[in-house]
Formats: C-alpha cells, structure tokens, sequence
C-alpha cells in the first residue's frame, strides 16, 4: 500500500459563517415580487381551468358558489329567452358569483405561480450532460447522464457537470452549487465525513472527484425539489383540515337556513298580502354571501404561500405539514459539528506525555492519520509536516494495516512494524491500554481536560500500551450565535447542543455559543432517546443535522431540517432542506411557521366576523317591503332588496382580491403570547371584519343607484 500526503487545495472559499451571516442580515434574499407580471399572467389563466368542478370538489365552499353561480346562469339564459323582466339583474348576480370562484383561484394559482416559477428555473437546470462512467477496470465510458444508475460510479473533473447525485468515494474538489443554493461562492466536497454528498445537476470547478451514484433517473433530489416547488406533493396539514370542516360544516348550516328561508318567505308575504318572496337566485346570493367564502377562498393559498416563503429563504420543505409544525416548535436540538461550529477541527499543537518527545509524538500522529480522509485527519497530517518536517512516505513494504475509525471503538490508527499506533477519545484510548496491560498516566489526563476547558478537542495518541501524548483539535463557533439563540429564547424556544465530544469540551463550547443545555458523548441512539422524551413531555422538537449518524433522529424530530452540505442519508431523513447550510436559518423557519399560523387565524377571524356583519347589513333591506318594521335595522338605508343583494355579492368577490397580498405575504410576525395574539386578531381582524362591511355594502350601493344598474 502506498500513501502519499498532499497539501490541501489552496484556494480561498467565502466561509459558511459569512454566507449565513449576509443572510441574517436579508442580503441575498431572492423573493420575487408580489404580483410578478409573468406569474399574474399563469394565474390569470389557472384561475379558469380550476373552473373544473372536479378540482373545486376539494374545496366544499368554494364548489357551492361554482353550483351557484351555474344555477344562476342557466336561469338568467331562461330569462333571456322568455324575454322576461329581471335580466340586467341575473346577469350581474351571475358574473359576480363567478368573480368570485376565479378570484378565489386566482389567490391559489398565485401562490402555485410562484413556486412554479421557480420549478421553472430548476428545471432549465437539468440537462441531459454527459457522465464519465467508471467501469470495473477504471476505464473511463462517456454515456449520457440519464443512462447512469444507483452504484455507478463517475470521474468528474473540472467544468464537469455531477451527472447526478451521489457520494464522493475518492478525491476532493470546489464545486459550484448555485444552480441550487443561488450563491456564487464554491463550497468544497470531498471522501469521508458530511462534506461527501454532491447533487447532480452542480458544477466541479477544481481538482476532481470520484462519486457513487446514490439515486436513479427521476429520483434526484432536483426531481424532488422541482415536484415540491411546485406543490405536486403538497398535503393539507391537521390544522387545515380542522379548519375545512369547520367552514364546511358553517356551509351547510347555512345552506340549511337558507333552504329554509324560502317556504318562510313565501308564508310571510301570503300573509301580510304584501311584498315578493325571494327568487331564487336571491337566495342563492344571500347564501354566498352568509358561508365563509372569504376564508374559503383563501385557505388553500395561505398554506401553499407559506411554503413559498420558507423556499424563498432557500429552505425547501417537503410538506406544508412541516411548515405549519415549526410555529408550535418548543425545543430545538443543534449539532454541533458543522451547526453550531465550523465543523472542520483543526490540529494546533501536539502535547507529549511526561517522558515523550514531541518529535515521537508528532510522528505517531502523523502516521495514525495517513488513512484518515476527513478534514481533522489531513489537518494532523499537514501540522506534523510544516513543524516537524513530516512528510507521507511509502510504508507498502512494511505490511502496514489501517485501523478506521468507528462509532464503538472511537478510535483509528495503524498496525505498522509491529506496533499498534492508536489515535481517538480518551476514555477509548484508557480501555484500548488498560486492554494491553498498560496504564494511563494522569499528567495526559490533566492535559486533555486543560484542553477541554478551552473548547478544544483533545484527541490521545498511543503506541502499543504507552500514551505518548495529545493532539488539540480546534472547534471555531460560528459568529453571531450567541445573538441567534437569544432570539430563540425569546420565541420560547429552548436550544440544546448535542455532540460526540466529551462533557468538559460540550460544556465550554455551549457556554460560548450561548446554547440552554447540551448532551455530551451522544450516540445515535442518545439523540433519539432525547428526542422521545421531549415528545413524551408533550414538546414539538425540532432539530438540525448534516451527518448519517444524525438521520434517525432528524426523522423521528417533528420538524428536521438536513443541511444541504451533509450526507445524502440525511437530507433523506429530515422534512425540510436547507440549500444554504445555516442552522440557524430555523429562527426564520419557526417565523415563518408561526406567521402561517396566524395568518390562518387572522382571516378566519375576519372571514366569520364579515360573514355575520353582512347578515345583519342585508337581511333587514331585503325583507323591508314584507316587515316594514325591519326597517328600523336598514341603517344604511339600502335602496332596494335587489340593490342590498348585488351589493353584498360584489362586496363578497372584492374582499377576496382585496386580502389575497396579505394571504400571499402573510400577517407579519410579532413574539407574542397567545392571549396576546388573540386579542389581536379579535381587536384588528374580528372587529374590522365586522366594521368592514358596512362602508362597503353602502358605498357599492349608491354607486349601482347612481350607475342606474338596479
């Protein structure tokens, strides 16, 4: 076996600390504006073919104004061909219901516009590229990328596209990952560790790799992205299908109500020898104007817009369930390595036991890391060459075994000559001596809680059944974390850390990022455990994660959020995405979660109060000429039934353009308790929805009198 070191690439990489911290700061936010002149023109014509009675069947409201609105029209055609009186009339009522099912399904084909537009974009992405396959022999096969399947294995150089995605087996390299992330800045992927997932479609600009394909043609994650984006595999979430039986058992009460209004009319009228019994068509108003069409109408869009804006801060999530799931978030779950720190532990100085030479150690440390792909590894390797003139060597001939590192041993190194060098945890590297006899000397002990202290990481190297020293990995924390997790304490949020490391080294880094507890010395099954019992205590978890180690626990967390720079396993495990790598971007998540929640309640709350302030704005004009005295309640002093009727239906139809921008951008989020939140919505919404209709009925009203339209 031959093994030689090299530097790493020198090439200067803008960190992800800087990336995430011009995103904390709103650069780099690639919202699309509101009403986008492309996406209002794809909407415009969705509107119409959501038109289909079969697609309006999902939503109970909305379908009883299509129905209505179809009875409507084929009277009015009845009218016109008998030549009867009351067509002008008809017709309005008519074009106005079907105002307003197509501005109901404008509102949703907008917020569909939007993440169709950037569907869009991802997919002028995919093309059919070329892949360098590699065959048994290495011999390299150019085939089309859409021929390649899971295990392939392809040499990608620079100015190659990733034919698809996979895991870099062999090499390291920068690679451009805009078409994804947006951002111009490369990021490096590389054999081992969580930096090794690639995604097809992505750009090699230097050096070159070596990928295993992880995903058959139509399973990329691009193919994911796109189908999610564009809400293809959007589900409504446990609070939205509440809140449609609830508008939907409201429908029918009224509908109820309204049926039986009729014989009550036409009792009325035979009795008091005066006034008309309510047409049909009338009633059919009067019932589109009582149900909850507002909320109704808007219901669909504010889930589908509040996925757009988690995908608009470059997080894509795999169901609005998800989304809806991060309002309610009580406890959030980071890990450290690459979340809350930059991930990539450096070696800073070698420490030798009592007896030791640094030389000695600095030599049993290099060659326990020659086999050793992840960044710490290198980084060993590389200071015992520039201090001590250490430098790879040819170690074929000496019958040389590498040891690799694993979750149970903690532990790596070699076999070489005949002696068992050892590098890893301390407490693995106390049983791997007591093991061969051998005892562990206090003064290395001293030293690597010293370590520990500071935040550092202390990794000790053994030859045979002697401690020969520790190695200081350098763990940097990402600026402005202390800041970020402020702000979670204040959503109620509590943060806990978790790591592999050992207790003295969680504790120092968890008090310099300013995290509320952590859980040192975790396995996989640790932060599984830890994630139940916070279910079990009736907490929402949430957490973060880019390792295969974190997969379990990203999947059992109700909301797990994968970074886009860590292993494919994780990215699967997690219900949302994030393509910029920033865990803290779940602050914006947990916004964005409880925005859509309140947006739902603010307009639902004005949805109901509008719907009772219209029964009492229209009920007493329309039975004024039966019941004189009713009109004692007509305070805005309708001029007609049919004036009091066509104005609701207008009024009915325009509320419903007129909330679509806030359905789209979403109530704005303040940190409030819930009494507070819902004296909001009661004070601001309820009571604007109550208030709301009256100026509007009055003012539609006067105009159709002075338009001479009734």
């Amino acid at each position: 076996m031959s093994v030689q070191v090299q530097d790493p690439m020198n090439q200067t990489v803008p960190s992800e600390a800087s990336i995430a911290a011009d995103r904390a700061l709103g650069r780099g936010q690639r919202a699309r504006p509101l009403f986008d002149p492309p996406i209002v023109r794809r909407a415009v014509t969705d509107s119409f073919a959501k038109l289909n009675p079969r697609t309006l069947a999902k939503n109970p409201v909305m379908f009883v104004v299509e129905v209505g609105a179809a009875l409507t029209t084929g009277l009015m055609l009845r009218t016109l061909i008998s030549g009867s009186s009351g067509f002008g009339f008809e017709l309005q009522i008519a074009a106005w219901l079907w105002f307003t099912v197509l501005f109901a399904n404008f509102a949703e084909a907008m917020a569909e516009g939007r993440g169709k537009a950037q569907a869009d974009s991802l997919r002028r992405s995919k093309t059919d590229s070329t892949a360098k396959k590699l065959d048994a022999d290495g011999r390299v096969d150019v085939v089309p990328a859409s021929s390649l399947r899971k295990g392939d294995i392809c040499l990608c150089e620079p100015n190659d596209i990733i034919p698809g995605d996979g895991d870099v087996i062999e090499g390291i390299a920068s690679v451009d990952e805009s078409v994804i992330t947006g951002e111009s800045a490369p990021v490096i992927r590389e054999s081992g560790g969580d930096r090794s997932a690639v995604t097809g479609g992505t750009k090699v600009l230097s050096d070159y790799i070596k990928v295993q394909i992880t995903s058959n043609p139509g399973e990329t994650f691009l193919d994911r992205m796109i189908a999610l984006v564009e809400g293809a595999a959007r589900q409504k979430t446990p609070n939205e299908i509440a809140l449609n039986i609830m508008i939907a058992g409201l429908t029918l009460i009224f509908l109820l109500a309204v049926v039986t209004l009729a014989p009550f009319a036409l009792y009325s009228v035979d009795q008091a020898k005066a006034g008309t019994a309510p047409t049909v068509i009338v009633l059919v108003s009067l019932l589109v104007c009582l149900i909850p069409t507002t909320i109704g109408g808007l219901l669909s869009a504010i889930g589908i817009a509040g996925m757009d804006r988690v995908m608009q801060h470059n997080v894509l999530a795999m169901s609005g369930k998800a989304v809806e799931a991060a309002g309610d978030v009580n406890t959030l779950l980071l890990d450290k390595t690459g979340t809350i720190t930059l991930g990539n532990r450096e070696a800073v100085e070698f420490l030798p036991a009592p007896g030791v030479h640094e030389g000695e150690l600095a030599n049993a440390a290099q060659l326990s890391s020659l086999a050793d792909e992840t960044p710490e590894g290198r980084s060993i390797v590389v200071l015992a060459k520039e201090k001590y003139g250490l430098r790879g060597r040819e170690i074929a001939s000496h019958e040389a075994e590498f040891i690799p590192f694993t979750a149970q041993t903690r532990m790596s190194g070699i076999d070489y000559e005949g002696r068992q060098i050892r590098k890893g945890a301390g407490e693995s590297v106390r049983r791997h001596i007591a093991s061969l006899g051998g005892e562990f000397p206090q003064s290395v002990t001293d030293i690597a809680d010293a370590i520990a202290r500071t935040g550092g990481t202390p990794l000790v190297v053994s030859e045979d059944a002697r401690v020969l020293g520790v190695i200081h990995l350098k763990d940097i924390v990402k600026g402005g974390m202390r800041e970020r997790f402020n702000q979670m304490r204040t959503m109620g949020i509590r943060t806990v850390m978790i790591t592999g490391d050992n207790p003295l080294t969680a504790a120092a880094i968890a008090a310099e990022a300013g995290v509320d507890d952590f859980l040192a010395q975790a396995t996989p099954r640790d932060k599984l455990d830890l994630i139940k019992r916070e279910q079990a205590g009736g907490r929402l978890v949430a957490m973060t994660g880019d390792g295969t180690n974190d997969a379990p626990a990203l999947a059992q967390a109700d909301v797990g959020v994968a970074m886009n720079t860590g292993t494919m396993a994780a990215k699967e495990a997690g219900n949302m995405v994030d393509l910029d790598s920033n865990p803290t971007k779940l602050i914006e998540i947990v916004a964005i979660g409880k925005q859509l929640l309140i947006t739902r309640g603010a307009l639902t709350t004005f949805s109901i109060a509008n719907d009772v302030a219209k029964y009492f704005a229209i009920i007493p004009a329309m039975f004024a000429v039966t019941y004189p005295a009713l009109n004692r309640l007509n305070i805005m002093r309708l001029h007609t039934p049919e004036s009091a009727i066509l104005a609701a239906v207008i009024f009915n139809a325009l509320i419903i353009i007129a909330l679509v921008p806030l359905a789209l951008r979403g109530v704005k989020y303040r940190p409030l308790s819930a009494g507070a939140l819902l004296r909001r919505n009661l004070l601001v919404y309820g009571l604007g929805g109550v208030v709301a209709p009256f100026p509007g009925i009055w003012l539609i009203d006067r105009l159709l009198g002075v338009l001479h339209l009734v």
